[in-house]
C-alpha cells in the first residue's frame, strides 16, 4: 500500500471542521475519534483521486521498449508517479543497446528536472531491460481495496492522536466518554431530568446501569434520535458530582456516587500509604529481584507484557480491607484508567458466583473482595488468581484449594500496646506462601498497634519485630519477606523502604539468602 504524502504530515484545516460540523448536523448523530479519521482519510482520499484522474488524464506509463511523440505525457511508476511531457528526441548513441533513441522529458514537478529544460530518457529499447518487463500500461496509483482504515493502520496512530487534538481544541464541539458532536445541537435538560436520572439510579441499588437503561425507565427525553440522547445525558450527567461514570473501555455505566462504597470514595485507613524518599542505591541486586516478585502496588515496576492470568500474594492490608493490589501484573488484567473509578463484576471461578468489584486506580487497589476471602477462609499469604471473563469488565478469581488441613502458622498477639507472635494451630485449605502468611486473630488489638507503631520509625519498628519474630525460629533469624508482611499489620509500607533500612542500620546483620538478625544477638 502507497503512503501519500499528506498522511505522514496530516493535519486537520479549516475546511476539515467545516465538512466535520456538517456531517454531525446531518446526522444527529455524535461520533468517536476515529469515526471522525476516517471521515477525514476518506475525504482526503476523494482528493486525491480527483487530483490523481487530473493529474494523469492522457498519460502514458513510461516503458523504455516503447517509443514516444513530441508532446506525449508521460507518467514515471519509479519515480514517486512523478509526470512529464516529451519535449525533444533524437538518435541513440551508444552501440551496445542497438537501435533506440533518447526522449527529453519535461517534468510537471520541478525538482526532477534538476534545474535543466528537461531530462532524458531511453525509448524504443530492442535489448530487455527491468523497466520495460516491470512496467504495464495501467497506472498502479489508488488500490481499488486501499481504505481509510488501512492509512490509519499504516501512520500507527498518528492520524488519531492528531484529530483527537484537534478537536479537543476546538470550541464548537463537546466531548463525553469518547464521543464528539456539535455543541449547538446537545440537548440541554431542565432539573427534573436530572432528578428523575438519580432516582432510576436510586432505585437500582445506585447502579450501575447504561445511558441507554436510565433513557428507558425515564421514558426517554425528546423526539431527538436514541444516540443524540445517550449524548446529551452523559454529558449532563458527566457535569453533575451526584453521578459518576464507571465503565470499563468501551462501555458508559453510571453510578450514584453517594451509594458507592465507602471503600471507594475514601481509601480505607488500612491502605493508605505515602511512599517516603530513602536511597534505593543501598538495595543489592538481590534485594531488586525479591522487591520484583513481591510486585507491591508502590514497587515502581514497568510490566510490558500480555498476561492471560495474573497472581498475587495477599498482604494483611489488603486481606483486612477486601482489596487487591494494582500492581504491574494485575494492571495487565484489569480495565485501564479511563474514568477514576471502574465497576467490574468478579466471578467465582469455583461455582459461578459474582461479587461487585470496584478498580479505584488513583490508590492502586480493586475493592470489593472481602466477601469471596470470608467465603473461601482465605488467609494472609494465599496466592489469588486474577484473569479476564468472558466480556468486558469481568474478572474471574481464583486460587489452589485443597482439602483442609491444620497447620502451625505464626499468630500475632498484642500484648500491651507491645507486638509479640506465637506458632499456633490453624486450618487451612488455600496455597500460600510461607514467608507471607500471619495470622491475626484480636482484629481490633491489631489495629490498636497500628496506632501505636504508625508513629514509630521503621528502623525501631524492625528492630522490635525481628527481637519477636526470631524467637519463632531456631535459628533466630528472620526472612525479609516476613518482615515485609509483618509490618504492613501495623502500617503500611513497600518493601523497597524496609529494605533500605535493613541494609542502613547497624542494628541489623544480613546473614544471607534474605535472612536477617538483631547484631546484638551475634
Amino acid at each position: 500500500m502507497a503512503l501519500y504524502r499528506w498522511a505522514r504530515e496530516f493535519e486537520v484545516k479549516d475546511d476539515d471542521f467545516e465538512f466535520i460540523m456538517n456531517n454531525l448536523l446531518e446526522s444527529e448523530t455524535p461520533m468517536n475519534t476515529k469515526e471522525i479519521a476516517v471521515l477525514l482519510v476518506e475525504r482526503r482520499l476523494e482528493q486525491e483521486r480527483a487530483k490523481i484522474e487530473e493529474q494523469y488524464k492522457d498519460t502514458v506509463v513510461y516503458n523504455p521498449a516503447k517509443s514516444f511523440e513530441i508532446g506525449t505525457r508521460l507518467v514515471f511508476t519509479t519515480m514517486e508517479m512523478a509526470t512529464g511531457k516529451v519535449e525533444a528526441i533524437r538518435d541513440g548513441e551508444n552501440t551496445n543497446y542497438g537501435n533506440f533513441s533518447v526522449i527529453g522529458v519535461k517534468f510537471d514537478e520541478a525538482e526532477y528536472n534538476y534545474g535543466k529544460d528537461y531530462r532524458e530518457f531511453a525509448a524504443g529499447l530492442e535489448i530487455d531491460h527491468a523497466l520495460s518487463s516491470d512496467n504495464g500500461d495501467e497506472l498502479p496509483i489508488l488500490s481499488a481495496d486501499e481504505t481509510a482504515e488501512d492509512i490509519i493502520i499504516a501512520t500507527e496512530g498518528e492520524i488519531l492522536y492528531t484529530v483527537r487534538d484537534a478537536l479537543r481544541d476546538n470550541d464548537s464541539l463537546e466531548r463525553v466518554a469518547g464521543y464528539w458532536f456539535a455543541r449547538e445541537l446537545v440537548m440541554e435538560f431542565d432539573v427534573g431530568t436530572i432528578h428523575l436520572a438519580e432516582a432510576v439510579l436510586d432505585m437500582n441499588g445506585g447502579g450501575p446501569l447504561s445511558t441507554e437503561q436510565i433513557i428507558e425507565q425515564v421514558g426517554g427525553i425528546g423526539n431527538a434520535p436514541l444516540q443524540l440522547q445517550v449524548f446529551s445525558l452523559n454529558l449532563a450527567l458527566n457535569n453533575d458530582v451526584r453521578f459518576s461514570e464507571v465503565g470499563a473501555a468501551g462501555e458508559v455505566l453510571w453510578f450514584l456516587r453517594r451509594m458507592m462504597p465507602e471503600g471507594v470514595r475514601k481509601v480505607p485507613p488500612i491502605l493508605a500509604y505515602t511512599p517516603p524518599e530513602y536511597n534505593d542505591e543501598l538495595l543489592s541486586d538481590e534485594m531488586f529481584d525479591l522487591e520484583t516478585e513481591l510486585d507491591d502496588e508502590y514497587t515502581p515496576i514497568e510490566f510490558e507484557g500480555k498476561l492471560r492470568r495474573a497472581a498475587s500474594t495477599l498482604i494483611y492490608p489488603h486481606r483486612r480491607a477486601g482489596t487487591l493490589p494494582l500492581n504491574a501484573k494485575n494492571r495487565a488484567i484489569f480495565p485501564r484508567a479511563r474514568t477514576p473509578i471502574i465497576y467490574v463484576e468478579f466471578v467465582d471461578d469455583s461455582d459461578g458466583e459474582t461479587f461487585a468489584g470496584w478498580v479505584v486506580h488513583e490508590h492502586r487497589y480493586v475493592l470489593g473482595l472481602q466477601a469471596y476471602y470470608e467465603k473461601h477462609s482465605l488467609p494472609v499469604g494465599a496466592f489469588i488468581n486474577v484473569e479476564r471473563g468472558a466480556k468486558p469488565g469481568q474478572i474471574k478469581l481464583s486460587f489452589e484449594a485443597y482439602k483442609s488441613r491444620t497447620e502451625w502458622i505464626r499468630v500475632l498477639i498484642p500484648n500491651k500496646n507491645q507486638v509479640s507472635f506465637e506458632n499456633r494451630k490453624r486450618a487451612i485449605g488455600a496455597n500460600y506462601d510461607e514467608f507471607v502468611i500471619i495470622g491475626v486473630d484480636d482484629v481490633a488489638g491489631a489495629d490498636a498497634l497500628g496506632d501505636v507503631y504508625g508513629k514509630k520509625s521503621l528502623t525501631s519498628i524492625l528492630r522490635e519485630l525481628i527481637a519477636e519474630l526470631s524467637k519463632l525460629s531456631p535459628q533466630g533469624t528472620v526472612h525479609a519477606v516476613t518482615l515485609y508482611s509483618a509490618i504492613n499489620i501495623l502500617r503500611r509500607s513497600a518493601p523497597g523502604p524496609i529494605f533500605a533500612t535493613l541494609t542502613a542500620s547497624t542494628d541489623f546483620v544480613d546473614l544471607g539468602d534474605h535472612y536477617w538478625a538483631l547484631a546484638s544477638n551475634q
